[in-house]
């Protein structure tokens, strides 16, 4: 039954809250120590896994164990999670002589686990245990073992696994990151198992597919023999705040603005006589249609421009527009 007694004195959540990162900092920094020679071997044997990394846990470790594999299997290493007592029921029967079995236990001491740790011998599956402790059932079981022992628990009661599933998951990271590191592990590797969503659109769309939404959009061109005027009617109509110069190949010879026509607008320059020639713009950003989307906005950024003119031998092909972003959800 929940226990919703209220005392007397103003409760100071924000101090307990800092209190609880202390100790979890503090049980953290343990951890170093436990990046040693038996992490090595378990990082290598994984690495030369010709099959999958299973990982298992119960309860809190059980849904660590999840993140883990998760994390695993998004950054190169194959891996899936079975929870113990399915295996027991069946289960285990997704486990070949291929893969490697990643158990994590904070006692080290998990029935469920233990009970199928026999038939993983037998079959001479390599065992990875994850426990505070070396010597316990699951520890000394191992082939490899990995220490994540941690002083105190942040959870006052000691009872509440805290620090200790901080530690499991900063290790199952530790072990992904230093893999993907090993495999050579790119962005488009990544792009290629996050299709969905918006890390999937930042790591797999390109300039070109960012040209192929606004088809049905005529770029703002003119000769660089047009009249001001002629480039302001333009600027209007194609509403992208830029028009471009280009000479009848369609190679870039210079843009015009909508900060270039607020300023030109101050002036007393005749619009209707003045060849556009005379004061267009040379500062000209150009990128190619093969770059990743995410780096042309990077550039945007880094220019604060809301616009990129994209190139494909000496000739434009596109106008990018921050819009465009917004459109696709990436930004």
């Amino acid at each position: 039954m929940q226990n919703n007694k209220i005392k007397n004195e103003k409760i100071n959540f924000k101090k307990t809250a800092k209190k609880v990162l202390d100790i979890q900092l503090n049980g953290l920094s343990y951890l170093k120590k436990y990046f040693n020679d038996d992490f090595d071997k378990a990082c290598n044997n994984i690495f030369s896994c010709k099959g999958k990394i299973v990982v298992m846990g119960m309860g809190k470790s059980g849904h660590i164990g999840n993140k883990i594999a998760a994390t695993l299997a998004s950054t190169g290493t194959p891996a899936f999670f079975v929870h113990p007592g399915e295996a027991s029921h069946g289960d285990l029967g997704m486990i070949t002589s291929q893969d490697i079995v990643l158990a994590i236990s904070n006692s080290g001491e998990s029935k469920e686990i233990l009970t199928i740790i026999p038939i993983l011998k037998r079959q001479l599956i390599n065992l990875i245990c994850m426990t505070k402790n070396p010597s316990s059932s699951m520890g000394k079981a191992a082939n490899i073992h990995l220490c994540i022992k941690v002083p105190y628990e942040s959870c006052p009661l000691g009872l509440t696994p805290t620090t200790s599933t901080t530690a499991m998951l900063i290790m199952g990271d530790a072990i992904a990151v230093s893999l993907l590191k090993a495999r050579g592990f790119t962005k488009k590797d990544f792009a290629l198992s996050h299709p969905g969503g918006i890390l999937g659109k930042k790591l797999s769309l390109h300039v070109s597919d960012l040209i192929n939404t606004n088809t049905d959009r005529k770029m703002p061109v003119i000769k660089k023999n047009a009249t001001i005027k002629e480039a302001l009617i333009e600027i209007v109509q194609k509403k992208l705040g830029i028009v471009v110069i280009c000479d009848k190949k369609m190679k870039i010879e210079g843009i015009f603005t909508y900060k270039d026509m607020i300023h030109v607008l101050n002036t007393n320059i005749d619009l209707n006589r003045t060849k556009i020639k005379k004061i267009m713009n040379m500062k000209i950003i150009k990128i190619k249609p093969d770059m990743l989307a995410i780096d042309a906005l990077k550039i945007m950024k880094t220019y604060k421009t809301n616009f990129l003119l994209v190139e494909k031998k000496n000739t434009l092909i596109g106008i990018i527009n921050i819009c465009d972003f917004f459109k696709l959800g990436i930004l």
